[in-house]
């Protein structure tokens, strides 16, 4: 019996990239799909509340991302641009918004094709592995659709034609994670039970392997 879960994600997430690959290979081992549903960021969804209140939020998460990607093995660096467009410093967050608008509308017509996982770890590594800077720019992104099996055209030509339809699909990510019992990224939602954080895999499998897991 195959299992199905759903993977609430944020390209811009460092959380969500020290997940995905996991959870990836825990869907080529077992008998397990996982469908990525991406959703925007929070500077994007909610700019107000991104990393307002005690400024030691945001020094946490650029702490903790990093030493957690250490403690993984997996490579790890603060991307080169950043998917938002926004100044750390001050935190204010630009209106124009043309990487991570792409970015996530790329990832939800992945989605739409059934490759949405793969895609999503794919451009991930591009983005968060330190080993590419400018990863939105020349054949980077293309290379990377191609290892999860996609058209980055056709990918493209889909987030330009059908932008409204994409993005009204990725906002119905997000009031699907919060019907599940959530608000952030990465979330796990197996059968009505959501696991929060990269730190929940085991736990999440866990659950599985009493639904009846089983490897392929």
């Amino acid at each position: 019996m195959t299992l199905s879960a759903d993977l609430f994600f944020s390209f811009r997430s460092p959380y969500s990239y020290l997940a995905v690959g996991r959870y990836r290979a825990m869907t080529e081992e077992h008998d397990l799909d996982i469908t990525l549903r991406t959703v925007w960021p929070i500077a994007i969804r909610d700019p107000d509340i991104l990393f307002t209140g005690n400024p030691n939020v945001g020094r946490y998460i650029f702490i903790d991302a990093a030493r957690s990607a250490q403690m993984l093995g997996i490579p790890y660096r603060w991307p080169r641009p950043d998917p938002v467009a926004q100044n750390l410093a001050t935190r204010e967050i630009a209106k124009d918004q043309p990487i991570i608008r792409r970015v996530c509308r790329l990832g939800q017509a992945a989605t739409r094709r059934g490759k949405g996982l793969a895609f999503g770890d794919e451009v991930s590594k591009i983005i968060w592995s330190g080993t590419v800077d400018d990863w939105h720019e020349g054949d980077h992104l293309a290379k990377a659709a191609a290892r999860a099996g996609l058209d980055l055209a056709e990918l493209d030509a889909e987030a330009i034609s059908d932008a409204g339809a994409l993005d009204a699909e990725i906002a119905a990510n997000q009031d699907a994670l919060e019907a599940a019992g959530h608000w952030g990224v990465p979330t796990l939602v197996f059968e009505g039970e959501p696991f929060f954080g990269q730190d929940r895999i085991e736990m999440a499998k866990w659950r599985m392997e009493q639904k009846g897991l089983a490897k392929r």
